[in-house]
């Protein structure tokens, strides 16, 4: 696989480092820590030899020089090792720790509030588009996402329907976090149609014909396994009524078309949209996760229907951004910007369209998505590049 440089960067210390399967954790941290002493928990015989004796860790770690650099991928199989790190972090010894997961559950669960914050938390994205330059393609990206294990792949369609099957068999079934995975399946495919949309549980529940609290309780397993993400309603001085639901998003574009059925009766601008404004989300997920400064990263809609599709707030810029899947931009495109910035005037509006030219109308400017996506990089601003 090319190795593509990634705009991740790396605390000097000891630290987490989530992300789902596939997007390159463990490629990643070989390329920056080739020394290091890595124990790979999807290996059976170290899980099984570590579940028995976690205290083998420390046996393990004290024959290292002071100073080592210790990579435990996958630490949410044994977890029971983070109170062994605790324990060696604690004797000063300069041991660097480096603990990835694509679980947060158990993690969360046994990781003593994640080694009492002893341990930075970072979380690693698909790709962005800025990180594969002139290789990235909008409607590639739209049709098989941006996770680096699919993007390497000779046929990528084929890597996306296993991808799903891969945690409903490692991590659903092997740790029985469902009881019924025909019931865990066909909700996957309920809320496929939710991309992009408000979040309404009652009617994934009777789609998928599974109870209220189970569906609950399923949107949090994908959470706890980074499959999927909320964005809330943005309610900074409010003037007026807003929506209360969130907005569901899987976490890459890819996953999200292997997942959504499609058939004579599924108009193809619905599935592309909401693909679409995933991609930017996964996108603008990834810059905040990998900048400097904090950001919010929420929607913003009224009662009445003027809506935003996000709204980013930080200390480094205030953005309210439009995704539409068109060629032209009508007036009639403009008008929830417009709300918006005229009730929040220190905001800027940016619109994102499937056009090539740069427009500006009614003081908001038209980019097109595909520049917009690969301009976009941390440590800089949202437009700054446009």
């Amino acid at each position: 696989m090319e190795l593509i440089d990634r705009f991740f960067k790396f605390p000097d210390s000891d630290f987490f480092l989530f992300g789902p399967r596939g997007t390159g954790k463990s490629t990643l941290l070989r390329q920056h820590f080739p020394e290091a002493m890595t124990i790979d928990l999807l290996d059976p015989e170290q899980v099984r030899i570590l579940r028995a004796y976690p205290e083998r860790l420390a046996e393990r770690v004290r024959a290292l020089p002071d100073g080592h650099v210790i990579v435990i991928d996958e630490v949410q199989k044994v977890p029971d090792l983070l109170d062994v790190v605790h324990q060696l972090i604690e004797e000063k010894r300069g041991w660097r720790f480096v603990l990835t997961g694509s679980s947060a559950r158990k993690v969360k669960r046994a990781g003593v509030d994640l080694l009492a914050g002893r341990a930075l938390l970072r979380t690693l994205h698909p790709f962005m588009a800025a990180e594969l330059g002139k290789r990235f393609q909008l409607e590639e990206a739209l049709q098989s996402g941006m996770l680096p294990v699919v993007w390497a792949a000779s046929q990528p369609g084929e890597v996306l329907r296993t991808y799903v099957a891969l945690y409903l068999r490692e991590e659903v079934q092997m740790e029985a976090l469902v009881r019924n995975v025909g019931n865990f399946s066909r909700f996957l495919e309920a809320i496929s149609f939710s991309q992009g949309g408000l979040l309404n549980v009652s009617a994934v529940s009777r789609e998928c014909q599974v109870e209220r609290k189970v569906v609950e309780n399923y949107i949090g397993i994908l959470e706890d396994l980074l499959l999927s993400f909320r964005v809330p309603v943005f309610t900074r001085r409010a003037k007026r009524a807003l929506v209360a639901h969130p907005k569901f998003y899987f976490f890459d574009a890819g996953v999200y078309r292997s997942l959504r059925p499609s058939g004579p009766l599924d108009r193809p601008e619905e599935v592309h949209g909401a693909g679409l404004e995933g991609l930017i989300a996964q996108h603008l997920r990834a810059w905040k996760a990998y900048g400097g400064e904090e950001y919010e990263l929420c929607y913003w809609r009224t009662p009445s229907g003027a809506e935003v599709d996000f709204i980013v707030y930080g200390t480094g810029g205030f953005w309210a951004i439009e995704v539409k899947n068109s060629a032209r931009v009508q007036a009639r495109d403009l008008r929830g910007l417009r709300s918006f910035t005229a009730e929040y005037p220190e905001s800027r509006g940016l619109l994102l369209y499937r056009g090539k030219e740069h427009l500006r109308m009614h003081d908001i400017l038209c980019v097109p998505c595909e520049e917009f996506l690969c301009q976009l990089r941390s440590g800089r601003g949202i437009d700054e590049g446009l």
